[in-house]
């Protein structure tokens, strides 16, 4: 009697029928499980009711607009990576999505493969190789840091990590003291060099300062023209 493979299940918003269509087609031949909706109300609706391993949504739709979508989304479940899509390509947008919780963002038009590409990157963790072995649970100051968890603990409170944030702090934690260049982190956990483009990783590295920031051994510095260190004193 042969197993049924579980289909990973992908929420899919866009309000344009035509490429809603078209992408959705692909998508289920590569072997996803696509739900489609047209707006953000819908989507949101369809969250919900659904177990969903990724959310894939335009940033302009009616009714509920795709950021406002993601921040409901993110008050529901912390950890789904949210990938972003839009033909708006200014700087700006793109922050706004990273520090509401998205994870990625790709600039219509774009090709099914590009799209197969970034949906793999978080649909298998073992696609995104850090410079060393994760390491599960990992002592930093006075934090404990769960990375399967996607957990960081302070005196037992915890807070909850996205995925990115929790794999740029496992690359900073196992190579503490030590400068990292911009092109090893985004090799590393976005498998792209060019994706700076944006200000994306500045932006998570500062949600990390803030995460860390009561404990003053722990300090993410930013050497100029070269990439960061984590500085961890008296380990």
């Amino acid at each position: 009697m042969k197993t049924k493979i579980k289909k990973p299940k992908i929420l899919y918003v866009e309000d344009d029928i035509y490429l809603s269509f078209v992408t959705k087609d692909n998508l289920s031949l590569k072997g996803y499980e696509i739900i489609c909706c047209e707006d953000g109300e819908q989507a949101l609706t369809a969250f919900s009711n659904n177990d969903f391993d990724l959310c894939i949504i335009d940033v302009m739709l009616p009714k509920l607009d795709g950021f406002s979508l993601a921040k409901a989304i993110r008050k529901e479940n912390e950890n789904i990576p949210i990938l972003f899509l839009s033909a708006k390509s200014m700087k700006e947008d793109r922050i706004k999505g990273f520090e509401i919780g998205g994870d990625d963002y790709i600039t219509k038009p774009f090709s099914i493969e590009e799209l197969v590409l970034k949906i793999e990157v978080f649909l298998k963790r073992s696609n995104v190789k850090p410079i060393k072995t994760i390491e599960k649970i990992i002592e930093i100051g006075k934090y404990c840091f769960d990375f399967d968890n996607l957990e960081l603990t302070e005196n037992e409170l915890s807070q909850r990590l996205t995925l990115r944030e929790a794999e740029l702090l496992s690359l900073f934690c196992q190579n503490r003291n030590k400068i990292l260049t911009r092109e090893d982190i985004l090799n590393n956990i976005w498998n792209n060099d060019s994706y700076f483009l944006s200000r994306s990783l500045d932006v998570f590295v500062s949600r990390l300062r803030k995460l860390l920031q009561n404990d003053s051994r722990l300090k993410i510095e930013n050497i100029h023209g070269v990439g960061f260190i984590f500085k961890v004193v008296d380990q």
